[in-house]
């Protein structure tokens, strides 16, 4: 079993344990928001499971039906992940909203509940962590989402136990689902980013700015060797970056020496860039330019590369 399916699977335990103890502690309190903690912790360990699944299948190798790999369950997963968030976040408004109409007292248990709700914060801020480490390790979209999932469980955890300690000193319970009302819109917000997030790579949408910067400067790193390059595009599936460039090169260099640079550039990119695929498109330079007039018939690939600096 890889790391990535190791973490996926203890975020399914650590969801599935505090969903246990929210909805025990939730019941004996009354309390709405714990409740709406419980719902989105069940949110939580369904994604958990659809992230375990993905990464599994993700790290399958390409093959006849899938040539491209199966790198975009993960994004799949990511999309899924999001609007489950989406759902509880509803849920937990619609609760709230309820028990504000029809307020009920709070009872003998409701201590225990903001102490839960903060062994809670610190159980997910643990797992989170060690998750968001593998996903950025691995570049897993499904582990990302499920990291930012238990992260959003961290701040939602806090504010109810930080709500509870309130309500429990001051006797205000209609404090307890305004608690429950703001968690669920600050989950709304996140929800929204990682939903982007995951969607893009779906409709093959290019790489970051930065990344492209970073190819370019590879590719730049072999200009004494090619006239020029364009038609750069990206994508991106799952955790590989999917690469394809036209490369303008000396209209006599040989098809060996063409062949040499393409395979220096696309280990440059690899080396600067982990996860990617580069494909490179040849083309001979019709300027003639300073670099096409030095035939490679009559030097060696070594004296070519000083003739262009003279």
């Amino acid at each position: 079993m890889n790391s990535k399916t190791k973490v996926a699977r203890l975020s399914i335990i650590s969801n599935f344990s505090l969903i246990v103890i929210k909805l025990l502690i939730g019941i004996l309190t009354g309390s709405v928001s714990i409740i709406s903690e419980a719902i989105h912790s069940t949110m939580d360990l369904i994604a958990s499971v659809i992230a375990f699944f993905s990464v599994r299948i993700s790290d399958k190798p390409a093959d006849e039906k899938h040539p491209y790999g199966h790198g975009k369950y993960e994004n799949i997963s990511g999309v899924i992940e999001s609007i489950l968030i989406f759902i509880a976040s509803f849920i937990i408004i619609i609760e709230s909203i309820k028990k504000i109409i029809h307020p009920s007292e709070t009872n003998n248990f409701f201590a225990m509940g903001f102490i839960v709700m903060f062994i809670s914060a610190g159980i997910n801020y643990i797992v989170s962590n060690k998750i968001y480490r593998t996903a950025k390790k691995q570049d897993s979209v499904a582990l990302e989402a499920d990291a930012l999932h238990l992260k959003t469980d961290v701040y939602t955890a806090l504010g109810v136990g930080v709500g509870l300690l309130l309500i429990w000193i001051t006797k205000l319970n209609f404090l307890d689902p305004i608690v429950a009302i703001l968690i669920a819109v600050f989950i709304l917000k996140e929800a929204f980013g990682m939903l982007k997030s995951a969607f893009e790579p779906l409709l093959d949408a290019s790489l970051s700015e930065i990344e492209i910067n970073i190819i370019e400067n590879a590719v730049s790193d072999y200009r004494s060797e090619y006239c020029n390059f364009h038609n750069l595009r990206t994508r991106k599936s799952g955790s590989t970056k999917y690469i394809d460039l036209h490369l303008v090169v000396p209209e006599n260099m040989s098809v060996k020496s063409a062949d040499e640079i393409c395979d220096e550039i696309e280990e440059n990119i690899e080396n600067s860039m982990k996860n990617t695929e580069v494909m490179i498109h040849l083309e001979s330079c019709t300027d003639n330019c300073d670099k096409c007039r030095y035939s490679e018939k009559a030097m060696c690939r070594e004296e070519f590369q000083e003739s262009i600096f003279r």
